[in-house]
């Protein structure tokens, strides 16, 4: 697991993730995740690129977004495959995160 960001308009910034977040990919961006989720107000995880999530993944996703609540700004998803779409949805993750295939909408939603 791969984890990248870049800066975009408005303040935010966007996280790209990219292999499997299963234990090993987990254990590879908790940190980061966790830097971000303490230093950026509004966050946008590209998961295009994921191809597996599991359990110790969506910790590595929730756990971020609840710090970034808590401080009073955003996270969103954007364009998950379709089997980590499922588990997303499985795992009702897009009633606290909401989860976006268009970047505009995307965007949209962390203003």
């Amino acid at each position: 697991m791969t984890i990248s960001t870049e800066s975009m308009d408005g303040d935010i910034t966007r996280v790209i993730l990219d292999g499997r977040l299963d234990i090993q990919g987990a254990a590879a961006i908790d940190l980061r995740m966790n830097v971000l989720a303490g230093s950026c107000k509004f966050l946008l995880l590209d998961l295009a690129s994921v191809s597996f999530l599991g359990s110790m993944g969506l910790r590595s996703i929730v756990l971020p977004a609840q710090a970034i609540k808590r401080r009073g700004g955003k996270m969103v998803l954007f364009s998950p495959v379709p089997m980590v779409e499922e588990v997303l949805k499985a795992s009702n993750i897009g009633e606290i995160i909401p989860i976006f295939h268009d970047l505009h909408a995307a965007v949209a939603a962390l203003r």
